[in-house]
């Protein structure tokens, strides 16, 4: 945990969080936490800051906090991706909060499983638990906005075309001749399942601007593709 995430019903009063369960086990556990000691604190969608331990014990903990800083900068691109398998979901969310995706559209797509939709791990509050387990590692505090599309044909003809009216669309497509990593736009960043989308899905997806690229000559999973799809496009921009 590289922050600790602050929510508004943590304030006792303007300067003042109290912390109790995982949050100040962690403190108390994992980092020794001793009156007048300082960590990195920021509110959940707010600003970082530091917060300096002024009681402690058993039960709880109470913190002093100055919010002075912004949370860091976003990442220039949004991903949609086709629904992984719920085993590697968790890990997904995790990176993308990491890497300080804005938005995270969750697709279906012919090789997504129908079962993969009725996984606990869809739900509003275990998609939190998750971005936020990324952000505490980031030291951010921004979550990303996960929107579910359980149908691929309405969000790629009736959605997608709102979406890329004035950013960069690149969908992968291994055997593609341009590779992402030479794309330095801002933009949306198109991933599919394992075994990649089938060819209706790329020609829809192309018929309304998204470009074909390639991520590399490896075949990827789905969390190691979304790690390399967003450090690519983040490295080209930055040239």
């Amino acid at each position: 945990m590289n922050i600790i995430l602050l929510e508004p019903s943590d304030w006792l009063s303007d300067d003042t969080v109290l912390l109790t369960g995982r949050r100040h086990q962690h403190l108390r556990e994992v980092l020794r936490a001793q009156i007048g000691d300082s960590f990195r604190v920021g509110l959940l969608n707010g600003g970082r800051g530091a917060g300096k331990v002024i009681h402690i014990n058993e039960s709880e903990a109470r913190l002093n906090v100055s919010l002075n800083q912004t949370a860091l900068p976003r990442h220039p691109c949004d991903l949609v991706l086709a629904l992984p398998r719920p085993k590697m979901l968790r890990r997904v969310l995790r990176t993308v909060a990491e890497m300080g995706v804005n938005n995270v559209h969750l697709i279906h797509s012919a090789r997504v499983e129908k079962s993969f939709w009725q996984t606990p791990l869809l739900t509003a509050d275990r998609i939190q638990r998750a971005l936020s387990a990324g952000l505490e590692r980031a030291g951010d505090t921004q979550l990303p906005a996960v929107h579910l599309h359980r149908r691929f044909r309405p969000f790629v003809e009736d959605q997608l075309p709102e979406m890329v009216t004035d950013r960069g669309c690149w969908i992968a497509h291994p055997g593609s001749e341009m590779g992402l990593g030479d794309q330095r736009a801002e933009g949306i960043i198109m991933l599919g399942p394992e075994g990649g989308f089938v060819p209706f899905e790329l020609e829809l997806a192309t018929s309304v601007g998204a470009l074909p690229v390639h991520l590399g000559d490896r075949t990827l999973s789905v969390d190691t593709a979304v790690t390399a799809a967003l450090a690519q496009t983040l490295a080209a921009i930055r040239v």
